[in-house]
């Protein structure tokens, strides 16, 4: 298995050694067990992160969980990135990276998926290429993270026991880490309705 940071196919370490070979461990064994599956990586200083297809994280992460060779048993995260603009080209417009610790063995490990949205992203329209498979039957307490990452970027969990927003309230007309979102807002801040001790 050889890659890069943006999941191509010439392979290197993310330290400038172009064609060198991957060098964690954990790479072989995840693509020994999955042979079938459409693997990509990176490794930059010392950090290791598996490329997977939305498709496939959710058998993915389960084998990392659950092979004695791996026992990746604490999820740290669940984190949304918007490529919008970014310099160099990436697979997708979104990101969700999984940072994982195996207590046990003292180790981390980070999965990563791209998604790319099929219709406008700068209200709330439901978008059937922004999904990804819940991992809360994994690990119980992605459900706020993953919560999180919808509520800001739009992205949704199947199989997610409360998938609902978290931090804004339900009608907000945004998603407002995507990129395309001012930072001022769209006249929220403007027409939000101060609640004072009468209100309450």
């Amino acid at each position: 298995m050889q890659g890069n940071g943006t999941g191509g196919t010439a392979g290197h370490r993310g330290d400038g050694g172009a064609g060198a070979q991957l060098e964690h461990p954990d790479f072989a064994v995840v693509r020994a067990a999955m042979p079938g599956l459409r693997l990509r990586a990176t490794e930059f200083r010392g950090c290791a992160t598996l490329i997977v297809e939305p498709k496939d994280l959710r058998a993915v992460m389960g084998l990392l969980r659950d092979d004695p060779r791996l026992g990746y048993d604490f999820l740290g995260d669940v984190v949304g990135i918007d490529y919008l603009n970014y310099p160099a080209k990436m697979p997708g417009r979104f990101g969700v990276v999984y940072p994982l610790i195996s207590l046990g063995r003292q180790a981390r490990f980070y999965v990563k998926v791209y998604l790319d949205p099929s219709v406008g992203t700068e209200g709330t329209a439901e978008d059937p290429a922004l999904y990804l498979d819940s991992v809360t039957g994994l690990w119980p307490g992605a459900e706020w993270m993953e919560r999180e990452v919808f509520d800001m970027f739009g992205i949704r969990f199947r199989n997610h026991p409360d998938l609902r927003r978290i931090l804004l309230w339900e009608s907000y007309p945004a998603h407002p880490l995507r990129k395309d979102y001012p930072l001022r807002g769209r006249g929220e801040r403007e027409t939000y309705k101060v609640v004072d001790r009468t209100d309450a």
